[in-house]
């Protein structure tokens, strides 16, 4: 009886172990079965790259953020830059336009200040006769006119003297030459007169050269022909002896 007693109380203890050693055992297996998946999980985690990852937070935020104010907002902008553009664009326009014009009014201020040059040049020619005309008559001559005129109570044609007719002449001749140049200084045509200047090849005309004693060498000393400028071009070259460098 007791050998009976005893053999099935080990029975039911060895059982009661085997069953408890299963149920430990497979408990054991799922959990390290879970622990190897998160730890597998974890791994390809770590394999996205952080940017795909922002740029998928990105556009959730975007999609999650779009209200009917955001899009206002984006319509504003946009019109405010292609206001901005427009308005870079009308400036330069209108900086083009302005330099057009005043190209143009340079354009037509030349073109009306040197339409006058090729007439101003043969006019220079008369000028320069007249000027001839007046050096050829000797001061002393006209000194002589003076001293030996009529009285003025007694003048007539036949008492005027050969003297007194040369100064009329020589009046008339330098009145006229006055009078031509003072209608070229109204088209802005003016004389120069370059003795004592150094020479410059772009408004002198050298005729001869000559050692003079005394001179810088390329000093301008004498002046056959005046020359001219209309405003800042030249007109007419001076024609001019220079100083000779003797070294």
């Amino acid at each position: 009886m007791n050998a009976v007693y005893v053999r099935q109380a080990f029975r039911s203890s060895t059982a009661s172990l085997s069953s408890r050693t299963i149920g430990r055992s497979s408990r054991d297996a799922l959990a390290s079965h879970g622990r190897r998946i998160v730890g597998i999980r974890h791994y390809s985690d770590d394999k996205v790259p952080a940017s795909e990852v922002h740029a998928e937070k990105e556009v959730e935020a975007e999609k999650t953020e779009i209200t009917p104010e955001t899009e206002l907002i984006k319509t504003i902008k946009a019109k405010e830059a292609e206001t901005t553009d427009l308005k870079s664009r009308l400036q330069y326009l209108q900086a083009d336009f302005l330099n057009l014009q005043r190209n143009a009014a340079r354009e037509k201020e030349q073109q009306r200040d040197f339409a006058i040059t090729r007439f101003a040049g043969d006019l220079l020619e008369t000028v320069d006769v007249l000027a001839l005309a007046l050096k050829s008559v000797p001061e002393d001559a006209l000194a002589q006119a003076d001293s030996t005129s009529p009285d003025s109570g007694n003048s007539s044609p036949d008492s005027k003297s050969v003297q007194s007719y040369l100064k009329e002449l020589h009046q008339g001749v330098d009145m006229t030459h006055r009078l031509l140049l003072s209608t070229l200084f109204k088209y802005h045509v003016k004389p120069f007169d370059p003795i004592g200047d150094k020479f410059d090849p772009n408004q002198h005309e050298a005729i001869y050269q000559a050692p003079i004693p005394g001179k810088e060498p390329g000093t301008i000393l004498e002046c056959q022909k005046t020359g001219y400028m209309i405003k800042d071009r030249l007109l007419r070259a001076a024609q001019v002896g220079v100083v000779q460098d003797t070294s």
